[in-house]
Order: C-alpha cells, then structure tokens, then sequence
C-alpha cells in the first residue's frame, strides 16, 4: 500500500525554491495499547474534567485556557486570542545555514519526515539532497505549521531523498554538564580490552531489520492467550544479581564469550538449512565406512 502523504510544504533554497510532500516516517500505530475499563462491567471509561474548588464536573463548553503567572494566579485567553498568539502557517520550509552533519548533536532530535517532491521540483529536489551528500553537511531551516514554528534539519539520505527532523530548541535540551558524573582513573589495559571487546561485537554497518522489540513480541503473545480464554503465569521475582566490582575481570570474561550473531538474514546463510546441519559430513561418513570394513575383514 503506498504511503500518503500528510501535508506539502516548500522548501526555500537561496532563489530556488522546492515544492515538496511531507510523509510520516515512523508508525505510531504499531504500538500496543490498552484502554482504561470498569472493573464490574467492563466498559470503557471516559475522561472528565472535574472543578477542585466546586467539586464539580465541567463541561467543555465551559472551559478556558488560562497561564499561571504565579502561585495559583492565572490570566485567561479566549479562542480569539490563543489564535492571535499562533504562528501563521506559511508551510515554508526556509533554509538559514548549512553545517557539518556531524555538528547537530542526536541529542536534540525529535520527530522524522520524509519529503517527496511535488510535480515540477524533482531536479531541484535531487540537487539539493546530492550536494547536501556531496559536502557532507545538513541543512538547517525554519518551518512554521500548525501554529507554531519549529526548528527543523534536512538531511540526505543514502538514496538521494530528503528527510526532515525536527529538532528540539537550545532551552529544551538540559546541558550534558549538569549530570553529575565522578571522575575515575581509566588504566591503559582497561582501555585495550574494552577496545577489544568493541571490536568483537562491531559492525560496519547498521541493520534495523536484525532487532525486533521482543517486549512487543511477547506481550503480544500473552495478549493472544487471554483472549484464547487462558491465564497468564506470573512469573517468581528474581533476586538481584551481584555486581562485579572488579572491572579487568569483568572485561576478560566478556571477552571470553562468544561474539554477538550476525543479523538473521546472514545467519540463514552461514548457517545452512537444518536438514544440513542435521547430517554428518562427507569426511566423517567416510571414516565411519572404513572402520566398519576394517572390522568385517578382521573377523
């Protein structure tokens, strides 16, 4: 089913400018939910607004937004108003700088989309996103929609399209300084073997298709079995493992493990079919039929 997009905007490139399709690249559907039920009978709940001074519910109709300027102090807005306040929707996507893609910290993305080019813009799309792959550097832009204006980065991808991750803002993102981290004295030998130990498990490239949320897998199962009418056994509460403390033996017994498997797509591969590994090897057939003849021939 192919993909649709959820908006169009323009991306403005110096004097040039691309009219793109905005598509979702995540799916938050994927996800499992569950709703809020009446115990007794079962029936979904709904949400409701109560007034902690009146002890009363209030309807919608009967709500404003207000800010809290102080303790319990709030100035009120109508609908009007809140819409004065919001961003005009240019659907503009105007370039400001370009930088190095390694200079924006992942730390300060937020959510991906991809773009498409509309009908007229497909040299200048494919421009952009070469050049962009040429220098190695992204671009950062401006984007206003939905009443607000979002600080957003365009980065090329491997196959020549475009993607765009908003970023959160400077004064969103806490500075790395006020995590309190203790200074320690790493020993050269410590550094080697955890060097080692990268190299055994690296790869020199990244696989999504490798990794499943295994949580997803199993609650999904248990899921399936209650619905199939059966129970779900609680499992007993396992007792806290004990810490290593002493860290150069805790790396030569990493290192002493087997290396992390590849991928499964590559695991079929090496590994052949069961039927492949259930059957002895030529050589080993062969020794066995010579032992057995050598035996027959002596009696």
């Amino acid at each position: 089913m192919p993909v649709r997009a959820i908006g169009s905007a323009t991306v403005s490139f110096g004097l040039v400018s691309i009219p793109v399709k905005l598509y979702s690249a995540t799916e938050a559907g994927s996800s499992i939910s569950f709703n809020l039920l009446h115990k007794d009978c079962g029936s979904r709940l709904k949400q409701q607004y109560l007034c902690v001074k009146e002890n009363v519910i209030v309807d919608r109709a009967d709500m404003v937004k207000g800010y809290e300027f102080a303790k319990d102090q709030y100035v009120t807005f109508t609908t009007d108003e809140l819409k004065e306040l919001e961003e005009k929707s240019t659907q503009a996507i105007e370039i400001t700088e370009f930088v190095p893609a390694a200079q924006v910290d992942p730390v300060f993305f937020d959510k991906a989309y991809y773009l498409g080019n509309e009908k007229g813009g497909e040299k200048a799309y494919r421009l952009l996103a070469r050049a962009m792959a040429e220098s190695g550097r992204v671009a950062l832009a401006k984007y206003a929609a939905r009443g607000k204006q979002y600080l957003v980065m365009l980065r090329p991808t491997s196959d020549d399209k475009l993607v765009m991750q908003q970023l959160r803002y400077a004064d969103e993102v806490r500075d790395s300084k006020e995590v309190p981290v203790a200074d320690a004295d790493v020993k050269e030998g410590e550094l080697k073997l955890a060097m080692q130990l990268i190299d055994q498990i690296a790869r020199e490239t990244f696989n999504p298709d490798a990794y499943e949320d295994e949580v997803k897998t199993r609650v999904q199962a248990q899921i399936d079995r209650k619905v199939a009418g059966q129970e779900i056994a609680i499992s007993p509460t396992e007792a806290p493992k004990a810490q290593i403390i002493d860290l150069m033996e805790a790396l030569k017994a990493s290192l002493g493990k087997r290396a992390a498997p590849p991928p499964k797509k590559e695991a079929a591969v090496a590994e052949g079919s069961e039927e492949e590994r259930k059957a002895p090897k030529r050589s080993e057939r062969a020794a066995a039929e010579g032992g057995r003849k050598k035996k027959s021939s002596k009696e």
